[in-house]
């Protein structure tokens, strides 16, 4: 009879101990019927095994006998009528016998005894038919032989629960649910030897009663059956895998379902709601509980203290999904006047083939329209909206990925690294990300650091003690042996000489695209070589820093040549760019607009303020991050160039960002990680006084602070980031106007935008150059505070040709109100008073934006032609032929030295010298030509 446990099929796997013979083999097939059928080696009995060799099994030899033997009862001796446990033992089979050989053995005396604890074990004989007891026992069968080991492809040890499978049943070895105890017990069993005489195959007749004993040590592992785990209870487990994941999906779905519904009720946004506090000020509540559930979803996560990169990152771009893509999926249209006539310059490349720096400077620089141009006219894109729209959170999705691969490039916490990428997204407000050269060539910047860092890093670790005089030496000294915060790692020789020409191809795009990028690009690498922080030689700064001199000597003549004073007139004066980048932005009538600036300015003091306490914080852990304090303090010395249109405070602030949120991590998060397993802990500082708080309390704390600066920092940029969207949001009315202004302007026209104080930097507040860049003029013309008072907009119409527009918008009328003052009606009583007057007419008209010219023009007046595109060009010098030569010569020579360092680093070789005696004569007598050219063409320009 078989007890509960064989009817339920929860046998665990039976290993036994066999005298077995060389024929033996692990991969013998068994029975399929149940898991404990494969838990079997086959054996057979040392002295019969060249007998047995071919049968098919002891079952099949008593299947076989002859009709004299009649079956023997069970003598087993043991009629304790406890259950009876029931154990299948694989017999010996030939290769051609596929039926079950396996011997059932009944043991009567495994689940009879009390099973109560893992240390019972129960010794049992257990006798079946053919057994006699005439034969005395040796001493050597009675004990068990070592198991033999299991060959590649044999059953897993019995009792393991790698073996399992994974629909066993509870209670079985798998431990699907938990805590079942393994009992052990070893029954020693005799059994009876086949008869030969029914054997097929056996070449001899065999003696019908003769009988063998075979004698089987079987360890069994029997698990005490425990109570299934509710399956609430196992979910609840497993909540720190499946809960971040959730609340960031749950929060996303619920922020796109909050923007994108009819306002109502908590849900959908009204733009006429917008006011001084901008896009905040007309989201539903919903949207701001979104994101911070997607927050929350991000801290659950790093809490764990495991990398889960995939999940981290995701979460990362579902949170720059919420901030930065807001305004597109709320907005039909592209916003940012700026883009558009960026668009407008691809459009002329597109169609004229060609750029010109005359029509306005931007061409002088047009890696990055070039290279859109390009790309669209293979892909047939005529028309850029969804580009447009779409670009900031694109842009900001890029910024990410050469980021995080900085951040892997720091000896910092998981905790550290990921917070810093979070406050990378949070503080980034400033808006260069839309469709523009510097928000293409920031990604370029990040990637260029990435691979300095991660191919080209270098650590050296200094123990020389510090010299007996000299505080500043000692203080040196002492910052020269601190730990380096930054990883090294070995790569190959070839994929460095990559990563090196992909460097100078970075640096080449971005020299071609962008009037800043490249010199922050040159500085960063520099700093790293002058700090010790890269393994790159001096050779190639100088080869960068010759690449950029030469595009602007160059490539940009007809800009510098008119403009010597714009390019050069700001080096040194600091405080006045610096002015101009604050102060005079801090203007205006709204108090609430106030507080937007306010709050842009909060932010930036918050993040430098963090990052000096991280920096402290990390300092007294005995770490030096040179790298990130050196992303954070290069960009600082652009301020001594030039205001670069008053916007050279948010430019420094851009760049500034990478170095920064990586020390303001540090604030929350300054510990080393735990690396090894004498080190399982993060490393934290001795401590003088005697008191101490919790090491895991303390990091608790740090998360939750975290965790609240970055929910405040969130909306915060909520404030900072759309607090201008009253007139940086653009409508359809406004882009059907300019559209119409493009249909009516050949061979040429002019657009007339208003401004309080006409001046030589003021940016017009309209979708503006989106089309025929170079067939229209965009003019200024001044506007009272009061609405009715039209003088100068008609004195520019009559001294204007015919083609002349005037567009008054929604957009300009926000600008005019928010930052000079303006009253709030005036947009609708200055339409008022263009629609009464006599000597104008509108011929378009919308809700948002209108379009006026005069009624009569004179009968002589002519339209005229549009500008040309070219100037006087590149005149040269006398010298400019052999500029030209060495700047070949320099830039090949620097390119093989610097290759020759990357083979061999150490010291300058024979051939190095030679190189280099070549290279620095070119490189001097190539700058030489580069000043002559500024000297000789700005003052023929000036003359």
């Amino acid at each position: 009879m078989k007890s509960e446990a064989a009817e339920a099929g929860e046998h665990s796997p039976v290993s036994e101990e066999t005298h077995a013979g060389p024929e033996d083999s692990p991969t013998s097939p068994a029975a399929p019927e149940s898991l404990e059928d494969n838990d079997f080696k086959d054996f057979e009995d040392p002295e019969s095994s060249g007998d047995l060799e071919g049968s098919g099994g002891l079952e099949d030899a008593e299947e076989n006998v002859g009709p004299g033997d009649q079956e023997e009862p069970d003598v087993s001796g043991d009629d304790d009528p406890s259950p009876t446990a029931v154990f299948r033992i694989p017999g010996h089979t030939d290769e051609e016998s596929s039926e079950d050989t396996s011997i059932s053995i009944m043991d009567t005396s495994v689940l009879g005894s009390s099973v109560t604890d893992s240390s019972v074990v129960d010794f049992s004989v257990v006798d079946l038919p053919g057994v006699t007891d005439d034969e005395p026992e040796s001493e050597a069968d009675s004990e068990p032989e070592p198991d033999p080991e299991p060959g590649p492809g044999s059953d897993p040890e019995p009792g393991s629960t790698s073996g399992s499978e994974p629909g066993s049943e509870p209670g079985s070895a798998s431990g699907e649910d938990g805590d079942g105890e393994d009992v052990e017990a070893t029954a020693e069993v005799r059994l009876p030897t086949a008869r030969r005489a029914g054997l097929p195959g056996s070449a001899k007749k065999a003696d019908p009663d003769a009988t063998r004993n075979v004698r089987v040590s079987a360890s069994i592992s029997v698990p005490t059956l425990q109570p299934r785990v509710p399956w609430s209870e196992r979910l609840a487990r497993s909540a720190m895998a499946w809960l971040p994941p959730l609340l960031t999906i749950e929060g996303l779905i619920m922020y796109v379902l909050a923007l994108r519904a009819a306002p109502g009720p908590l849900r959908g946004v009204d733009l006429s709601r917008i006011d001084g506090l901008g896009l905040i000020s007309a989201l539903p509540v919903t949207s701001f509980v979104a994101i911070l559930l997607m927050i929350t979803a991000f801290f659950v996560t790093i809490a764990q203290n495991t990398d889960r990169k995939f999940l981290l990152l995701f979460q990362l771009a579902v949170i720059t999904f919420a901030l930065h893509g807001a305004a597109a999926l709320i907005e039909d249209t592209p916003r940012f006047h700026t883009a558009y006539v960026h668009a407008g310059f691809v459009e002329f490349i597109n169609r004229t083939g060609t750029s010109s720096p005359i029509l306005d400077a931007r061409f002088a620089w047009p890696g990055f329209f070039a290279l859109v141009a390009f790309v669209t006219k293979a892909a047939g894109v005529t028309d850029l909206t969804l580009v447009l729209r779409w670009t900031p959170l694109l842009s900001n999705l890029l910024y990410l990925l050469p980021f995080v691969l900085i951040l892997r490039q720091v000896v910092a916490t998981t905790r550290a690294r990921w917070f810093a990428a979070l406050l990378f997204i949070l503080v980034q407000w400033i808006g260069q990300d839309y469709f523009s050269p510097q928000g293409f060539t920031y990604a370029i910047y990040l990637a260029f650091v990435a691979i300095v860092l991660r191919w080209f890093g270098k650590v050296e670790v200094r123990d020389a003690a510090a010299p007996p005089k000299g505080r500043i030496r000692r203080l040196l000294a002492r910052l020269d042996g601190l730990a380096p915060g930054e990883l090294t790692h070995s790569t190959s020789v070839y994929d460095r000489s990559i990563m090196l020409i992909l460097l100078i191809v970075l640096f080449g795009t971005a020299t071609a695209s962008h009037q800043i990028t490249p010199f922050m690009m040159l500085g960063a690498l520099t700093g790293l070589i002058l700090l010790r922080r890269s393994s790159l030689s001096w050779a190639l700064p100088f080869l960068l820093g010759l690449i950029v001199l030469s595009w602007i000597s160059y490539q940009t003549v007809t800009f510098w040549s008119g403009h010597i004073e714009e390019l050069f007139g700001g080096l040194g004066r600091i405080l006045e760019n610096l002015q101009r980048n604050t102060g005079d932005r801090i203007e205006g009538s709204d108090s609430r607009h106030t507080l937007v600036l306010l709050a842009r300015l909060g932010i930036c003091a918050v993040i430098l303020l963090l990052a000096a306490v991280g920096l402290l914080r990390r300092l007294r852990r005995g770490v030096g991050d040179r790298a990130a304090l050196l992303l954070l303090c290069v960009p600082v010395l652009a301020l001594a160039l030039q205001s670069y249109g008053g916007e050279i405070g948010l430019r420094i602030y851009l760049f500034a960002l990478p170095g920064a949120c990586i020390l303001a991590a540090y604030a929350f998060f300054p510990n080393l990680p735990a690396g090894t397993a004498d080190a399982p802990e993060e490393a934290v500082p001795a401590r003088r006084r005697v008191i101490r708080l919790d090491p895991l309390l303390t990091r608790r704390i740090s998360l939750l602070l975290a965790a609240a600066c970055a929910m405040a920092l969130s909306m915060s940029f909520l404030v900072a980031r759309y607090g201008n969207e009253q007139f940086e949001r653009v409508s359809s009315d406004e882009v059907q106007a300019m559209h119409y202004v493009y249909g009516h302007d050949k061979p040429s026209g002019r657009v007339l935008f208003l401004v309080p104080i006409i001046g030589p930097e003021v940016t017009p507040t309209i979708p503006w150059g989106e089309r025929d860049f170079d067939k229209i003029e965009y003019q200024q013309v001044l506007v009272d505070k009061n609405p009715e008072q039209l003088s100068s907009v008609i004195d520019k119409f009559r001294v204007s040709p015919p083609n002349t527009y005037l567009v008054a918008s929604r957009g300009q009328a926000a600008y005019l109100q928010l930052n000079h003052g303006f009253p709030t009606d005036w947009s609708k009583r200055f339409r008022a008073a263009l629609d009464a007057s006599p000597e104008l007419k509108r011929v378009f008209d919308s809700p948002d934006a209108a379009v006026y010219t005069l009624k009569t023009y004179p009968e002589n007046a002519e339209i005229p032609q549009p500008r040309p595109l070219t100037g006087f060009g590149d005149r040269g010098s006398p010298m400019t032929p052999i500029g030209l030569g060495a700047l070949g010569v320099t830039w090949i020579a620097l390119f093989v030295y610097e290759m020759q360092k990357l083979r061999d680093p150490g010291r300058v070789s024979k051939r190095g010298r030679r190189i280099l005696f070549v290279a620095v004569p070119a490189f001097l007598l190539a700058v030489a030509v580069i000043v002559e050219r500024f000297i000789v063409i700005g003052f023929n320009q000036i003359q």
